[in-house]
């Protein structure tokens, strides 16, 4: 075995979903910066093109393509396209996600609860979905899933976005389950605290957050680039006996 390759994803087609900002832009960031081939996505066209021209500039090969992960109509359409761009598929990673409602559960609007179906858990479900019919085909693949902690035990006052991401776990272990004989291997990364736009809440509140990083054994908050190493390993070839599970990154919150 050559170790020196592991971590390589030289030529390697990479969809990565909410990758214009946050986690997800540092994710497709470093795919490119290690020889893949990435497709900047989310809703906006601009901000996706913005992110893929800038990697092109540091030398790396990146496209961008829009879609809607919750709209079916989206979905197919950005699998077509890869066909017809690429061919293949051999990693996605599900980042897109959305958090509209901070409260007590049973006050959760309906508006907010579609919302968050559809973007965390309709959405990566029928983008893996579209994924592992490709990925038979050509003998293989891997599937991230970007979670939450909040699906390991329900974060305060955000109740419906708890739920998507524990639904996500779950998806994580029968997709896993039932393609492994495929060649396609299916895992996820539980984030703690990071600081990006969705959490801001938190992290631009002084205060509140020097009450959660208080108590973290690493005490401070995340950043985006504290998750590309996990993400990275779980697509690799590093991760080849490795399906099913999830990697939580949370600077030991929940030790």
């Amino acid at each position: 075995m050559d170790y020196t390759k592991l971590m390589d994803f030289t030529d390697k087609v990479v969809f990565v979903s909410g990758s214009s900002r946050g986690i997800g832009e540092a994710i497709v960031r470093a795919f490119a910066a290690n020889g893949a081939k990435v497709i900047v996505s989310s809703r906006d066209q601009a901000a996706c093109e913005k992110v893929a021209e800038s990697i092109r500039a540091d030398g790396g090969d990146a496209k961008a393509k829009a879609a809607h992960a919750g709209k079916m109509e989206d979905v197919s359409a950005v699998f077509e396209w890869i066909k017809a761009e690429y061919g293949r598929l051999d990693v996605l990673v599900n980042c897109g996600g959305t958090n509209p409602f901070y409260g007590l559960i049973g006050e959760t609007p309906e508006a907010a609860f579609d919302k968050t179906i559809d973007v965390n858990l309709k959405g990566p479900f029928y983008l893996s979905a579209e994924a592992v019919k490709m990925m038979k085909g050509q003998g293989g693949g891997a599937i991230v899933n970007v979670a939450s902690i909040n699906g390991l035990s329900p974060g305060h006052l955000q109740g419906i976005y708890s739920m998507t991401k524990s639904a996500m776990i779950n998806m994580t272990k029968a997709y896993a389950r039932e393609y492994g004989h495929d060649g396609i291997r299916v895992n996820a990364i539980c984030p703690g605290l990071v600081d990006t736009k969705m959490t801001a809440v938190f992290t631009s509140n002084e205060d509140m957050l020097s009450q959660y990083t208080s108590q973290f054994p690493i005490p401070r908050a995340g950043k985006p680039e504290d998750m590309v190493g996990g993400v990275l390993y779980l697509a690799s070839d590093a991760a080849a006996f490795t399906t099913g599970t999830t990697l939580v990154m949370d600077g030991g919150w929940t030790a």
